[in-house]
């Protein structure tokens, strides 16, 4: 994940059911220019996260409901949220706690009582760093062009079946003209959020990426590829009609001026998926899969509406 740029904009989750220490750490963070929410128990800042992604999270280890090791267990399983970085409190120094909170993927451990000039000294220590080795989309948080390679390296050289569908939205620009960046925006959160979801249904061995803009990719073993594209076709054409106003909705198009005054029209948006996969063929490269992935994406963008096009040569 990549987290904010100036730590000044910096967003900051802090959670601890002690209230005094809540406000005198909130406080202190503000005064150094981050933006602060808070949570009083493990439950609330999960959710919390969950719902507005913070740059990261200041966890106690002893809350009640959901303790910080849970909330930090919780975040590393999520792959949106495996990458966010965690701090934890505690009140125990003792090398065993430690220990199993960096074990369990947090970034950093500090004992109670917090020293404030360490604390802060560690939050941008942490956000530097993060910004710098991480890869993932901004604006979705999905795992980002590094990531997407290493996944489909490693399962090309562990020799694992493997199905990659290249998604892209038609349509996009006419919409973003239309309606605006920030509309735009929110189509492609949406998007992300939407293959999220139907990624975790589909079990670990399902992954999704961003590459960029539009254009999204995931891989699947071969024989969930074809079912799963169905379903984002599905989802997607159930949510689209959502992004227009009701006066576009109705008549299902939009209809613009061009830069000569010209009256045209486009479709509303749609998704194309492009599959290859090593069922009947083997895979050799990340490279040649682009390459499949691309020219199968364009295919399926020359059908009307969403459409899936799966690469079924034998040779």
């Amino acid at each position: 994940m990549i987290f904010a740029v100036k730590t000044q904009k910096a967003r900051i989750l802090v959670a601890d059911d002690e209230p005094d220490l809540l406000i005198i750490i909130r406080e202190a963070l503000e005064r150094e220019g981050f933006v602060v929410e808070t949570a009083p128990d493990g439950e609330q800042a999960l959710a919390r996260i969950k719902a507005n992604a913070p740059d990261i999270a200041i966890l106690d280890w002893r809350m009640p409901l959901m303790d910080g090791f849970q909330v930090c267990r919780k975040l590393r399983e999520d792959p949106v949220f495996e990458h966010l970085p965690v701090i934890l409190l505690s009140a125990s120094a003792t090398r065993d706690s430690k220990v199993e909170g960096l074990n369990i993927g947090a970034d950093d451990f500090l004992t109670k009582p917090v020293d404030l000039l360490e604390l802060m000294a560690r939050v941008r220590m942490i956000l530097k760093r993060t910004r710098q080795g991480l890869d993932a989309n901004p604006l979705t948080r999905l795992p980002g062009n590094v990531s997407i390679e290493t996944r489909i390296e490693e399962a090309l050289a562990a020799g694992r079946p493997l199905a990659v569908l290249y998604l892209d939205l038609n349509q996009f620009k006419a919409f973003n003209d239309a309606y605006g960046y920030d509309a735009g925006d929110h189509v492609i959160k949406a998007t992300g959020q939407l293959l999220l979801r139907l990624t975790r249904e589909e079990g670990p061995e399902t992954f999704v990426g961003h590459i960029g803009g539009d254009d999204f990719i995931v891989t699947t073993p071969p024989d969930r590829m074809e079912p799963l594209a169905e379903r984002v076709i599905c989802e997607f054409d159930r949510i689209a009609p959502g992004f227009y106003s009701e006066e576009d909705r109705r008549r299902g198009k939009i209809v613009a001026r061009d830069r000569k005054g010209n009256l045209v029209e486009f479709p509303l948006l749609s998704i194309a998926i492009g599959i290859c996969h090593n069922r009947y063929r083997s895979l050799a490269s990340f490279a040649q899969i682009a390459q499949l992935g691309t020219e199968l994406k364009k295919h399926a963008k020359e059908q009307p509406g969403s459409a899936y096009v799966i690469d079924r040569r034998r040779d």
